[in-house]
């Protein structure tokens, strides 16, 4: 079943577990609000997806109360906007147990055991035979929550591509089995290379709470600075006069995620854009803390409004949550009318069928 152009739906979230930092700005958030203002798209939902965060974090559950406040601030301080993104909590929105459950049967465990993006998670949390069933099943959760609200378009990086395409296997599967009831949905991908994958600032594969290598969005202007000028950049790179290499080098990554034209006229006139910084880097001459010091002007240009807005919201916190249940009682709504749908399409939905109950009468008074 696929939505008419006019009611395109974009479901996306995070796992309340921290701090969102620059790596979840640069490659999903300012995506998210680009679509919300976009007028495009009938709905967009954002989920705080503390259900699923749960799940390899059972015996920290404190861990992932504390911290949906903080995803909801950083948010809605990026320009997320309550009046046009219906914000929600996962936990909120029991209808999604019960469709994950259905679906459920439609999935084999061979076919999660395949699954790139949980073989990938279950080896950097060295679960190993010790699989939470919860995480294991994470890919037919979140066909749960995409289906639920009937989202047509899934912003995603390169990683969850095999989770939408479990996803659209489910979608077929079901309404092939019962009735055209679910829509499948469509990745939309970061076009952007070096936004899709922020290294962490010591020069790792990823920008990860874990591994304490963020600069989150909430971070002083002071700590903005000090993780910059320590961040990561070509080793062989010891003498200003030194050739320098972009490989790798972690602070010119980040200008490929950030830097825009104008930001030359602003902070480093001597050059009139970044190729130009990068051939001068590459063939000797110029320092690490020169460039580190540009970078650290435009990150602060970009988080200073961020930090700011935040400030304010922290002065009402009640209304954060306000926003919140009111986003997860809306969404609750939409997800209980799927669930309707899907019910009646298994043959599940005993007391709203008056014909079954009508001919099971006929049947025994005759």
């Amino acid at each position: 079943m696929e939505n008419t152009e006019k009611n395109k739906i974009i479901l996306t979230g995070d796992r309340p577990t921290g701090r969102l930092h620059v790596g979840h700005y640069v490659g999903s958030l300012v995506r998210r609000i680009e679509l919300q203002n976009s007028g495009e798209y009938e709905k967009t939902y954002i989920m705080i997806a503390d259900a699923q965060a749960l799940t390899d974090n059972i015996e920290n559950p404190e861990k992932v109360r504390q911290n949906i406040i903080e995803v909801a601030l950083d948010y809605i301080s990026c320009g997320l906007d309550p009046a046009k993104s219906t914000l929600l909590i996962q936990s909120q929105i029991p209808e999604l147990c019960e469709l994950t459950f259905y679906y459920m049967d439609l999935v084999t465990v061979a076919r999660l055991q395949r699954n790139p993006t949980v073989k990938n998670e279950i080896q950097i949390r060295n679960f190993e035979s010790s699989i939470p069933v919860g995480f294991f099943t994470y890919p037919i959760s979140q066909a749960a929550d995409i289906t639920a609200f009937k989202a047509t378009t899934v912003p995603v990086g390169d990683d969850q591509l095999p989770m939408i395409e479990q996803t659209r296997e489910i979608v077929h599967k079901f309404n092939t089995v019962y009735a055209p009831v679910l829509v499948e949905p469509a990745a939309l991908l970061q076009d952007n290379e070096a936004r899709r994958r922020l290294p962490g600032i010591d020069g790792k594969a990823k920008m990860s709470k874990s591994l304490g290598n963020c600069i989150y969005l909430a971070d002083t202007a002071d700590e903005v600075r000090t993780k910059i000028m320590s961040m990561y950049t070509d080793p062989l790179h010891l003498q200003v006069s030194d050739p320098g290499h972009l490989e790798g080098n972690t602070v010119f990554t980040y200008l490929d995620a950030f830097c825009r034209p104008e930001h030359f006229g602003r902070y480093l006139t001597d050059y009139p854009n970044l190729d130009e910084l990068k051939a001068h880097y590459q063939r000797g001459g110029l320092g690490d803390v020169k460039v580190k010091r540009f970078l650290i002007n435009i990150m602060q240009e970009i988080l200073e409004p961020i930090r700011t807005r935040r400030k304010e919201l922290e002065k009402d916190i009640p209304a954060i949550y306000e926003i919140l249940k009111k986003g997860s009682e809306e969404a609750r709504e939409a997800a209980a009318r799927t669930l309707s749908e899907v019910k009646s399409a298994m043959r599940i939905n005993y007391f709203e069928d008056a014909d079954l109950i009508r001919a099971q009468s006929e049947k025994y008074e005759a």
